[in-house]
């Protein structure tokens, strides 16, 4: 196994932990399909247990570091240069339908970059980090965006409603940090989406440069949404100049 940071192992280990609630309460969601009440609140109820979970885990050894997490928005502690930036279950409406494909979103900025991050699908066991000039991996192996260099080979993933230039194959997969996380491991080819928040893409931005791909400058510090674009070297701008209409 190659050497990991401190930092890095605290957000293993607290990626690990709550995924045990997700498995659990991914499991009792079929049960809740047909109740009365449904599971939309239950769904809420797993992402603030989980956060819970990570947030208590983060702070356990890094008690000044400030947080910024999807449920309960921005705590400022001592530590303002380091920030834990969380989603903890990312592809709800998946988790919400029982469609196995979501995953825990933690990642660390430092000043004005993201220096770790990490994205954990529970229900396959996958889990995909990176840290600033240490490379990307996947479960221990070292990651590197695709080689194509044809777009009429690749695969684009892509979220939200909008309608865009249909000349690239494109799936819909519903999780903004997997498909992030499938460009870094050469999955998909190249990711792009709207209006995002940070916290969809915070862990995903630096697997993809650590695995050599490349993403589009992004204002980490406004709470404006964000368009993202992401691919290996050798497609991205071929990617970008097929989506005029994006």
């Amino acid at each position: 196994m190659n050497s990991i940071s401190a930092n890095l192992n605290i957000m293993i280990k607290a990626a690990e932990k709550a995924s045990k609630i997700i498995i659990r309460d991914f499991g009792e969601l079929e049960k809740l399909q047909v109740s009365s009440k449904g599971p939309s609140d239950f769904v809420t109820n797993s992402d603030k247990k989980v956060e819970k979970i990570i947030i208590e885990e983060l702070t356990k050894s890094r008690k000044k570091f400030s947080i910024l997490s999807e449920e309960i928005g921005e705590i400022k502690n001592s530590d303002k240069d380091n920030c834990w930036i969380i989603d903890p279950i990312d592809g709800t409406t998946n988790f919400l339908h029982g469609i196995p494909h979501f995953a825990i979103s933690i990642a660390l900025r430092n000043k004005q970059e993201i220096v770790s991050g990490l994205i954990f699908d529970p229900i396959k066991n996958e889990m995909f980090y990176a840290e600033k000039n240490s490379g990307a991996y996947f479960n221990n192996q070292r990651i590197r965006v695709s080689k194509k260099r044809n777009l009429n080979e690749c695969l684009f993933a892509t979220g939200g409603k909008d309608q865009f230039n249909k000349d690239l194959n494109v799936r819909k997969s519903g999780s903004a940090a997997l498909d992030m996380a499938y460009v870094g491991a050469g999955r998909y080819d190249g990711y792009f989406q709207k209006n995002l928040n940070i916290w969809d893409i915070a862990a995903g931005i630096i697997i993809v440069n650590e695995a050599g791909g490349k993403v589009n400058d992004i204002e980490y510090f406004s709470n404006k949404l964000i368009n993202i674009f992401a691919g290996s070297n050798s497609i991205y701008e071929k990617m970008l100049k097929n989506l005029n209409n994006f």
